[in-house]
């Protein structure tokens, strides 16, 4: 099933990682681990917006156990997978927007650079020369020169990038936590993921191996929460969420694995129990593969309201739109159309206006 859908993926595909550290060899960055330094704390924070981009936020605790040290720190992204965009010299990456790092209070500046990959799924280990194009694996760096005082460091950092779409998914956001393991222990002493829907509502899956141990809690926001299995994929970490927040918190965290949030019309777009084919979303990427014309006149003009709780009036819109797990109705809502999108009022034009 993960093949079909890699075949199905159109659009920007990369990866951004938790911070690693490197040694420094002239131009060359190669993972290393730290033996010193551990990560006693960090808070993941990815917000999933309209505009097509994530929005990335990460908060570190560093603990120092030897004396005061500098080392190479940063991230990797992945190069862009089935796009026209080549290598670029100068390391910089075409999707990634807004990098900023902050350690101990003080702006620290940032270098880009082209490295070997520290993780890579399907490493070609035939001749160089032959090796074909799909396997020329290379990665993006940010990185930056850490100075680690003796004891407690706090490094925060914040940057977007474009999120992957395809056929089938209206948006993907993969995320390399493996990095995480090469500070000493290779462990997180106390490691919060947070998944934000500002402004916005989205319905997303993530697989699970990674959180058995707890439950993702909504700790902002409208939202709900439940383990679910499609066709042949792994279980699954099912996600409604309405301007709101997600969160998953575990202590002494090895991460063993990546993760990938993607939306959950991923699987439900093949599976009979959802009659609407997907989850309705707001931006503009969504139905670039499913026309809206797909969908009755009276069911389309309405989903935008359905979408944001509406509590509908009509017992045949409330007993449709309440079949449906990721429909959470608010008694509060009035509707609006105040912050509709640039494709919702191309869907109220065509339709006339719902409710």
């Amino acid at each position: 099933m993960f093949f079909i859908l890699l075949l199905m993926l159109i659009g920007t595909s990369f990866v951004s990682a938790n911070d690693g550290v490197y040694f420094a060899n002239g131009s060359q960055l190669v993972p290393i681990r730290e033996t010193d330094i551990s990560v006693s704390r960090e808070v993941l924070t990815i917000s999933l917006c309209d505009d097509g981009f994530a929005r990335i936020e990460v908060d570190y605790e560093f603990l120092n156990h030897g004396a005061t040290k500098t080392v190479q720190m940063g991230f990797e992204a992945m190069k862009p997978y089935n796009t026209a965009d080549t290598l670029n010299p100068a390391g910089i990456h075409p999707y990634i927007k807004d990098f900023t790092v902050v350690m101990n209070g003080r702006q620290l500046a940032y270098r880009n650079a082209v490295v070997e990959p520290g993780e890579l799924d399907t490493p070609y280990t035939g001749p160089k020369d032959d090796r074909p194009e799909e396997f020329e694996q290379y990665a993006y760096a940010y990185c930056f020169e850490a100075t680690f005082r003796e004891g407690v460091n706090h490094v925060h950092h914040t940057y977007r990038y474009q999120m992957s779409y395809g056929v089938g998914r209206t948006f993907e956001v993969p995320y390399w936590l493996k990095p995480a393991a090469r500070w000493q222990g290779g462990t997180i002493g106390d490691f919060t993921l947070r998944i934000r829907t500002p402004r916005t509502a989205k319905h997303f899956i993530i697989a699970d191996s990674l959180f058995t141990d707890h439950e993702f809690v909504v700790t902002e926001g409208t939202g709900k929460v439940r383990h679910s299995k499609y066709g042949w994929s792994p279980r699954l970490v099912e996600v409604a969420l309405r301007d709101g927040t997600v969160e998953w918190h575990s202590r002494d965290f090895r991460p063993v694995d990546n993760i990938c949030i993607q939306s959950a019309d991923t699987y439900t777009s093949f599976n009979k129990k959802y009659p609407l084919g997907t989850f309705y979303d707001r931006s503009e990427s969504y139905m670039n593969w499913q026309p809206e014309q797909d969908f009755p006149e009276w069911l389309a003009r309405n989903l935008p309201y359905a979408n944001r709780g509406y509590v509908f009036k009509k017992k045949a819109l409330r007993k449709h739109f309440s079949q449906f797990w990721w429909y959470m109705p608010d008694e509060k809502y009035r509707p609006s159309t105040n912050d509709f999108t640039p494709r919702e009022w191309r869907l109220i034009r065509e339709h006339k206006l719902g409710l």
